[in-house]
């Protein structure tokens, strides 16, 4: 059962969402909140798999709220999706640091609120290729004189995690860098969790802006790692 808390300032969205999500078998809505600072109290509270978060609240922002739940170590296992009103939000990179997995526009199908809820809860990122791109213009642009800097954390990584990493700095899924290194999805997998876990981050969004702030890749670049066709590792 996936346990989600609806935190928004308008109760029609909070209500929407609520009747749609619990209306399926593995989901329960365990509560809701109208601003940043209720969020906090209520997921400290009510410890959700997944909270939906308005971006833009008053008495205390969704970014603001995200960073509490994600600084919790009592809510390590809370996944923190992102609702905005257009994909273009200004927020989106300040929101990735703060601990969000995802991004969800707020007049997105039900079909796909209900998808996105069970791929974070799986722990997978929902960022779409449009969001990463986005995303990763708005960190060019915060340093367009500065030299790109490189976590020490990287010289740890592998040369087939180094090319995961770029992989998925382009907003790649598992399956699709399964496919590309000509590896096992669940290898994909393997790799991408041991790359989380060295480079500190909570999870593969954080990644995005890794790969690009140290330089890994850039700009319009597509990677191209040398896949070893008949490699498993």
């Amino acid at each position: 059962m996936i346990g989600i808390l609806i935190v928004d300032d308008q109760s029609l969205i909070r209500a929407g969402f609520s009747a749609l999500l619990d209306a399926e078998e593995d989901m329960r809505v365990l509560g809701q909140a109208s601003n940043g600072v209720q969020a906090v109290a209520q997921a400290r509270a009510l410890k959700p798999d997944i909270v939906l978060m308005d971006i833009r609240m008053p008495q205390g922002d969704g970014i603001t709220a995200a960073e509490a739940i994600a600084a919790d170590e009592s809510l390590g296992h809370t996944r923190i999706i992102m609702l905005t009103t257009f994909e273009l939000d200004d927020y989106i990179l300040a929101s990735i640091r703060a601990g969000a997995s995802g991004f969800l526009v707020k007049d997105t199908e039900p079909e796909e609120l209900i998808a996105a809820v069970r791929i974070v809860a799986a722990g997978e990122s929902l960022l779409s290729p449009s969001v990463t791109r986005k995303l990763l213009a708005q960190v060019a642009a915060t340093k367009p004189a500065l030299a790109p800097e490189r976590p020490a954390a990287l010289e740890s990584l592998t040369e087939r995690e180094r090319e995961v990493l770029m992989l998925i700095g382009t907003g790649k899924s598992n399956a699709e860098i399964a496919e590309q290194l000509f590896i096992t999805p669940l290898t994909a997998k393997t790799h991408v969790s041991r790359i989380i876990g060295k480079m500190g981050v909570r999870d593969r969004t954080g990644l995005v802006v890794i790969a690009y702030e140290s330089g890994l890749i850039t700009p319009g670049a597509v990677p191209a790692p040398q896949a070893r066709r008949r490699s498993l590792d």
